[in-house]
């Protein structure tokens, strides 16, 4: 009996999760990504354009374009247009110069009421300090392999 009840109740809730738990279509959130990304590298691309046809060396116009990215980006951000982006383009909007900019925007927004240093100083970098972190690890371990790889072709 108790086993019945039990089963019972499992049912009932599986159902229930069921019920209410969302379904992605796979590919159409593949598509909105490239599209959304794709947008994204597209007014990068046409940024870096403008600033040659200005003239600009090509070390000065990409500068120039990571900073109107990450600038709009940020404005997005705290205007709440951003996340919205973000929903609807998921990883597209992620992976840009203008997903890490917006990650550290919403959290110094989310944090600001805490105050200047307990607020917004110790928890800025909450989402993109492990990015950080992983990616200056990741790119010493990668430049010691290559080190020892370059000492030890030209050794031989």
């Amino acid at each position: 009996m108790k086993d019945v009840l039990k089963e019972q109740r499992n049912q009932k809730y599986n159902d229930y999760v069921k019920q209410v738990t969302p379904v992605h279509s796979l590919p159409l959130n593949m598509l909105k990504a490239f599209v959304t990304g794709g947008v994204i590298c597209v007014i990068g691309q046409a940024i870096l354009n403008y600033g040659d046809m200005l003239g600009l060396e090509k070390d000065i116009a990409a500068s120039w374009c990571s900073l109107i990215l990450i600038f709009v980006s940020v404005i997005l951000t705290g205007l709440n247009i951003y996340p919205k982006l973000a929903k609807f383009g998921g990883a597209g909007t992620l992976v840009p110069i203008t997903g890490f900019a917006n990650s550290v925007a919403a959290s110094a927004i989310e944090y600001q009421k805490e105050g200047q240093v307990f607020g917004i100083g110790c928890k800025i970098f909450t989402i993109a300090g492990p990015v950080i972190l992983y990616g200056i690890f990741s790119s010493w371990v990668l430049g010691l392999i290559y080190w020892i790889f370059q000492v030890t072709v030209y050794q031989m």
